[in-house]
């Protein structure tokens, strides 16, 4: 299976890859490897793709039944609820070996670690986790388990995502972000001539801001389309019906 390495200045101990549809089972429009349970792929092929997924991991990984939500799973949630599904759209570990994983299709996964690589998160942004808080709700949480006590001593990583030339968005994104009180930059939203109230957002830029906002300063990544990319990604904006990839990130057991 081919995958991509993020280019990131994370500690050695802290390990990451992004799968590729590339190398699967799945047939189209799933072709090939889907690892999403939820978008009408067989179950059969999907734990298929996923044991070819986990082949390059140290662990299974901890799948997330991802909401569209602002909450980051933990260790002790997840203590507290090991026979559940886990209702999240990011978690956290101190744990080596623990493997975090999202799964996207145009969303924006972002990778975290503290500068020690002794706590790693993952999160699933979309518009509208990202305008609620879930990258701010990830650092948070991050630190309640990590050694350092300053989001500037974050390292992050904005994964593959829909691109700011793809991405068109109505006037009422733009009014959540503004509604929501934190400034974002001016190039974050632009205006598309002769469509009145339409938009291509930056989502890459508007997570940029989020995570500035809370002190963050080592931010890598941020160079992907999923949709212009059709080799490598699915693309639910692109396709409709269609797959999902997975980001993952784990400390060295």
């Amino acid at each position: 299976m081919s995958f991509i390495l993020p280019q990131w200045s994370a500690p050695k101990s802290v390990h990451a890859l992004v799968s590729i549809r590339i190398g699967g089972v799945s047939k189209a429009p799933f072709d090939s490897l889907n690892l999403g349970d939820h978008v009408g792929d067989s179950i059969e092929n999907v734990l298929a793709n996923r044991a070819i997924f986990s082949k390059n991991l140290p662990n299974e990984p901890l799948w997330l039944k991802q909401i569209h939500s602002t909450v980051v799973s933990t260790p002790q949630t997840r203590k507290l609820a090991q026979h559940s599904a886990i209702m999240a759209d990011a978690s956290v570990t101190n744990v080596p070996g623990e493997v975090l994983v999202v799964m996207t299709a145009d969303c924006l996964p972002v990778l975290f670690t503290n500068s020690r690589g002794t706590a790693v998160g993952v999160a699933h942004a979309g518009w509208r986790g990202l305008c609620a808080g879930i990258l701010e709700n990830t650092i948070s949480e991050l630190l309640n388990i990590s050694d350092d006590e300053s989001a500037g001593n974050l390292r992050v990583w904005l994964g593959p995502a829909i691109g700011p030339e793809r991405f068109e968005v109505g006037q009422d994104v733009v009014n959540a972000f503004e509604d929501f009180g934190i400034p974002f930059s001016k190039n974050a939203f632009q205006s598309i001539p002769n469509k009145e109230g339409k938009y291509l957002a930056n989502i890459y830029q508007l997570a940029r801001d989020r995570l500035e906002s809370c002190g963050v300063t080592s931010i890598s990544g941020g160079e992907f389309c999923t949709v212009q990319d059709s080799t490598h990604f699915f693309s639910y904006r692109r396709d409709g019906e269609t797959g999902r990839f997975a980001t993952a990130i784990w400390i060295a057991p």
